[in-house]
């Protein structure tokens, strides 16, 4: 019979990936990316967008021409009269009113202004008051990174209490690091590659990390689930049953980032490539980007770090020891296995042998062999107390 393709044993949780067991791989690839970000972070930096360094913004009339050619005129304009400024962003945007060109330009005075705007009007041959323009301050972007770290720490606090009543707080750990290491890969790609960094962008981090959550969930769930009783029993250590969960919810976590990314792409590719939406670009950006680190994060991380936590406790370290001695002493034959004894038994009789007969078999007595009965006190040797036998007991032999 034909073996099982990857895809058939994937959804039967019967591939039999070794995630747990390569965990210093995955922890060592994790450092080196997340070095690689906060170097990123302190040379490159971000490219941060108006609302946060500061700019302006001009709208002109989609009637003047092509997107790119609004915003060549807008760099001629910028460098006769905005003292070295540039166009920063430009997009194409809809209204009740119409379509406009939104180009947001670096920071300039009030006069500065002014007269980039006059000298747009005469480069698009059109009236000064069809061109609208407004100013961004810093200070609001610094108002929307402070409430959203707010919301970052009150949001790690209320997941953390409701891991560690729902799970324990090895799992609340595991999952909280987790969460950290796929905003910080996350914004290390966007420092990495430069892209713009915006009101939306903020929103788009906290809105991945309730999906991020939710795949780690998933999976310690059924880790919960296979771990449960474990050292009882001295076949399995806890990093192995938690591999088996790995690869019994790996399919499922597949199709749930699956199933997320393939609107996330369509918005990202339709909203910001073809309708040239900016907002849309932004949020659907770091959607895509955030629930891809999270797939990998939540199952090359976050149950591997369990693992490491879970071995620092006395008792799953004593199993585990306990395991591996016993699979110790069967390679070398001191002991033999359940399973084997019952095979060689089998084998010796050329019929399998039913268990729960063989129990029954064994607890029966033998033919001819005296019941175990208990003996009443007093007696000695089935004769009465007192006794010789037939003879009276007070009878003298002569």
């Amino acid at each position: 019979m034909a073996k099982s393709g990857l895809a058939s044993r994937l959804y039967r949780g019967e591939a039999g990936l070794n995630i747990v067991g390569r965990r210093k791989l995955w922890f060592t690839v994790a450092g080196v990316l997340v070095l690689i970000a906060v170097l990123s972070f302190a040379v490159r930096g971000f490219s941060l967008g108006i609302e946060f360094a500061g700019g302006n913004s001009f709208q002109v009339p989609a009637s003047v021409g092509t997107l790119e050619q609004a915003e060549s005129k807008v760099d001629e304009a910028l460098a006769a009269e905005g003292g070295g400024a540039e166009v920063v962003t430009a997009q194409k945007v809809g209204s009740t009113s119409g379509e406009y060109y939104e180009l947001r330009t670096s920071q300039l005075s009030a006069d500065q202004a002014n007269a980039v705007k006059a000298k747009m009007a005469d480069e698009f041959g059109i009236n000064a008051d069809q061109i609208s323009g407004s100013q961004v301050s810093e200070a609001w972007g610094s108002q929307v990174t402070s409430r959203a770290l707010l919301g970052l720490v009150i949001f790690v606090l209320v997941v953390a209490a409701y891991l560690v009543l729902r799970f324990e707080w090895r799992m609340a750990v595991a999952a909280i690091i987790s969460l950290f290491m796929n905003l910080i890969l996350t914004a290390g790609i966007y420092s990495l590659v430069g892209f713009e960094v915006t009101p939306s962008t903020i929103i788009g981090f906290l809105t991945i990390l309730g999906f991020a959550l939710y795949d780690v969930v998933v999976v310690f769930d059924k880790v919960q689930e296979n771990t449960r009783g474990i050292t009882a029993n001295n076949n399995q250590t806890y990093g192995e049953a938690a591999n088996l969960a790995l690869n019994q919810s790996l399919m499922r976590s597949l199709n749930t980032s699956v199933v997320a990314l393939l609107p996330v792409g369509g918005l990202l590719f339709i909203g910001a490539g073809l309708l040239g939406a900016g907002t849309l670009k932004d949020l659907g950006l770091v959607l895509f980007v955030g629930m891809a680190m999270a797939f990998l994060t939540s199952i090359l991380l976050s149950t591997p770090l369990l693992v490491l936590l879970k071995n620092q406790d006395p008792r799953i370290d004593a199993h585990t020891k306990r395991v591996l001695a016993r699979r110790g002493a069967i390679a070398r034959g001191e002991i033999t296995p359940r399973g084997a004894r019952q095979a060689a038994a089998e084998e010796a009789t050329d019929e399998p042998i039913d268990p729960e007969a063989a129990a029954l078999a064994g607890s029966a007595p033998k033919v001819g062999a005296r019941p175990a009965a208990k003996r009443s006190a007093g007696a000695r040797g089935g004769r009465p107390a007192g006794g010789g036998g037939n003879r009276p007991g007070g009878a003298k032999r002569r």
